[in-house]
């Protein structure tokens, strides 16, 4: 913390001491607290404003816009909450009213202070942000291999599941040849493992295929090696045929989920979104007068239109309003902030704080991120609404494997058995190929409808 040293602030710091000369404070607080408040005062250019060092103005948000340009600096949450407690001990001896509730921003701050030293490290997100040109935080204790192949997945802005997919088979690889060296290594080796998860292993040609996918990104975009037999060992992938529920399902499932998890229910089966697009769906991307949904940056970076549901627009209505009420909480406690894609952070540095880029399903937490290393509100966690749409299939008694993205195969099916054109469920979709969306006319159909079975004759 840089502090000027020009005499009215030395003098301030000295007179703060005097003030709270009947607190019994420990030697580091003597250093520090008075430099704390000299440092609040300097921030709202009160040091020759006239005012007597025991009438310095206090307000809730003249200490929030102090702790917000500390945070903004880089400022640590520890040392945040040291100049916190200065403040405090100032407004207690001095002002004696209730105008700044310090007890929630101190809880706030040792929150935050807590997940710093679990982590280690303090990032700012206007210092490092993964996945804008950035590596983000990158555990130094890790194997350099699995160093190199992280720093490369976020240079190239590859999401956070296909990280932890991609680094988990490359230290599986790493344990198979005993060696943390891999450029010794070829097809040789590869195929060696990849054999040895089809047969030990008896994996799935899908699994297979990614364990293979992730080795072949290391050799090719971090060693700069080309693999030149990934044709000759990739597993042939069987025939797919997915999990659709009938609309009496549909109908039955939902009484058994409630609350934020039924609107994202009716949403992913009304509207054809995936998990993560329904997850990540932002204040902004939702048109109530329109009744339209814009889903962006999809999977292949795709945007698309789709139908915002007539049942749920009055319950999306609120559920943005409630998002609005705890961004304004966030906001008065310094907080608020929220991810944005690629560049925009550098772009326009300020709309991280704007309502419209918030979350319309928010996190209930305030974490940090795994890889940038910002604390704030992300969206609601993957496992939430699966665990929820489990439970509820469960206590439906339907017995089927169906997983989130079974709503968006019956969202398909369904349109399709209603007499929607193909063309119009692919848009919908937002499949490039038509023959993906092909696959609901063979799940629609009965196999051999005009055949009768010889159990029927």
């Amino acid at each position: 913390m840089t502090l000027t040293s020009t005499s009215r602030s030395t003098e301030i710091a000295n007179q703060y001491l005097k003030c709270i000369a009947i607190k019994q404070l420990r030697d580091n607080e003597r250093t520090w607290f008075p430099r704390w408040f000299q440092s609040y005062v300097e921030f709202h250019r009160l040091t020759n404003s006239g005012c007597p060092v025991d009438r310095i103005p206090m307000s809730h948000d003249m200490v929030v816009a102090f702790l917000r340009n500390l945070r903004d600096r880089s400022v640590p949450a520890w040392q945040r909450l040291q100049a916190v407690e200065a403040l405090h001990i100032y407004h207690c001896l001095m002002i004696r009213d209730d105008s700044v509730n310090f007890e929630v921003l101190r809880s706030k701050l040792r929150e935050l202070a807590a997940l710093e030293r679990r982590s280690g490290s303090f990032a700012s997100s206007q210092s490092v942000v993964a996945g804008e040109g950035n590596e983000g935080v990158v555990n130094d204790d890790e194997p350099l291999v699995i160093a190199q192949m992280r720093r490369k997945l976020r240079l190239l802005h590859y999401p956070l599941s296909t990280e932890r997919a991609y680094i988990g088979w490359i230290q599986r690889f790493i344990n198979h040849v005993g060696d943390e060296n891999l450029t010794k290594y070829g097809a040789e080796e590869i195929a060696e493992f990849l054999t040895e998860l089809a047969v030990c292993g008896n994996v799935a040609s899908s699994t297979q295929n990614q364990a293979l996918s992730g080795i072949v990104f290391f050799y090719r975009m971090v060693l700069a090696r080309e693999v030149s037999f990934i044709a000759s060992v990739r597993a042939r992938v069987s025939k797919y045929r997915p999990t659709v529920l009938t609309k009496s399902e549909i109908a039955r499932l939902s009484e058994y989920i409630s609350g934020i998890y039924s609107l994202m229910y009716w949403l992913m089966y009304g509207a054809g979104l995936r998990h993560k697009e329904c997850r990540c769906l932002r204040v902004k991307d939702v048109c109530l007068e329109k009744q339209t949904i814009l889903v962006r940056d999809s999977k292949g970076n795709e945007d698309r239109v789709t139908m915002l549901p007539n049942r749920i627009c009055e319950r999306m209505k609120k559920q943005i309003e409630d998002v609005r009420a705890q961004h304004q909480c966030d906001l008065a406690k310094g907080f608020g902030e929220v991810y944005l894609p690629t560049a925009l952070a550098r772009k326009y540095p300020k709309a991280a704080r704007d309502f419209c880029w918030q979350y319309v399903f928010p996190s209930p937490r305030i974490v940090r991120d795994p890889r940038s290393g910002s604390v704030r509100r992300h969206h609601i966690h993957e496992t939430s609404f699966a665990s929820n749409l489990r439970n509820a299939l469960q206590m439906a008694k339907i017995d089927k494997h169906a997983t989130p993205h079974a709503l968006r195969h019956s969202f398909a099916t369904h349109l399709l058995k209603n007499g929607s054109d193909i063309r119009t469920v692919q848009e919908l979709l937002g499949h490039k190929d038509v023959r993906t969306t092909m696959i609901y006319t063979h799940v629609m159909n009965r196999p051999g409808l005009a055949v009768c079975s010889p159990a029927d004759a």
